[in-house]
């Protein structure tokens, strides 16, 4: 059997994906969509990634939210002091034991943004 090896894009829909594109490239480092093969797709560092449906009443994230991105980091309070300083409200800071802390921010049109530090990162 042929497994799946990572996670090849997330695509979703977006009232201004210009706008946006530019916000996470910003404010998170990721870099748009290359139009051409001069410029550089964003290339993740190898790492867990959690593929996890929720229950549709979860309150995880928000209920007028079918999605929630979740991005590992290496220095969550570097970020977290850099977004702030960017004026982006940071919400819901938490350790969990065993698997590292979180902080939750939002992007301009609304979408949960999880930043993840792994516990042994």
């Amino acid at each position: 059997m042929r497994n799946v090896v990572g996670v090849g894009g997330v695509f979703f829909r977006s009232k201004d994906p210009e706008a946006l594109s530019l916000w996470y490239e910003t404010h998170l480092g990721i870099n748009k969509v290359p139009k051409d093969m001069e410029q550089a797709p964003w290339i993740s560092e190898g790492g867990v990634t959690v593929f996890a449906p929720f229950a549709e009443d979860t309150d995880y994230f928000p209920s007028d939210r079918q999605f929630m991105l979740n991005f590992r980091v290496m220095d969550l309070d570097a970020v977290l002091a850099y977004l702030r300083e960017q004026d982006i409200t940071v919400s819901r800071e938490e350790t969990m034991d065993g698997i590292g802390r979180f902080a939750r921010i939002h992007d301009p049109e609304g979408n949960p943004v999880e930043l993840w530090e792994p516990e042994n990162s």
